[in-house]
């Protein structure tokens, strides 16, 4: 998660120094400027989101920041003659950490699931992480000179789930953690948009599979249809 932020952050100052840059040359009109008629927007993003569970069980509750975070690459393909409009697609990876009450146990390959009282633990969460595979519909209303322009961009992706950690801190000292749980979905899910003008983007991104696959139940019977909603910032490097 350092390397990520410190990564975010390279990204956010290298974007509006370029952009001064950039605003400095058109006011001074170099005239060694030269527009290029193939250029190519928004390769490569990062994102940092706050992640809202849907589907929740009976007392289900979220407990501190549940954070997400992401990185890729999008290969952009225009679609028409100003290059305002493109289709994108790339590869991308995403973590996810969830904290809550409800816990997971297992006992000889078999889990089990219920709400974790308050008062029984320091710290709970889920973590995954995720290979992606989106696409994306664009619109913008950039050209070749300039890099601050207003974006709209609804996409689709599917994601591998590769990596899974839930840990579960009692109180006092101690910890149990379960890792490859399989009882989660291998492959989920959804849809997302990204809105913003110039570095500045809002995202958000809607699960539509859930994270446990048919049949896992909570002890009390009940079915787990978790699902990911996310809201946050998107960051576009070209």
């Amino acid at each position: 998660m350092r390397l990520f932020f410190l990564l975010l952050a390279y990204c956010t100052v290298y974007t509006c120094v370029a952009q001064t840059e950039g605003l400095e040359i058109t006011q001074e009109q170099d005239t060694t400027l030269v527009a290029d008629p193939k250029y190519r927007e928004d390769q490569f993003y990062a994102s940092i989101s706050y992640i809202l569970m849907q589907g929740k069980p009976d007392y289900y509750s979220q407990n501190s920041f549940s954070t997400g975070l992401g990185l890729g690459f999008l290969r952009d393909m225009p679609v028409n003659k100003d290059r305002t409009y493109a289709i994108a697609a790339g590869l991308g990876y995403s973590y996810s950490n969830i904290k809550h009450n409800f816990r997971v146990n297992e006992t000889a390959g078999d889990y089990f699931y219920d709400i974790a009282d308050g008062n029984e633990f320091d710290k709970n969460k889920l973590v995954l992480h995720y290979l992606e595979l989106p696409i994306e519909l664009r619109w913008r209303n950039s050209n070749a000179v300039s890099h601050k322009f207003w974006r709209i961009y609804a996409g689709f992706k599917v994601s591998y789930l590769f990596a899974d950690k839930a840990q579960f801190y009692p109180k006092g000292s101690g910890s149990y953690k379960i890792k490859n749980n399989s009882d989660l979905e291998d492959f989920v899910y959804g849809a997302y948009l990204s809105v913003g003008w110039n570095t500045w983007n809002f995202y958000a991104y809607y699960g539509l599979t859930p994270i446990f696959k048919d049949g896992a139940k909570m002890d009390s019977g009940e079915d787990i249809n978790l699902n990911v909603v996310n809201f946050g910032l998107m960051f576009y490097i070209l």
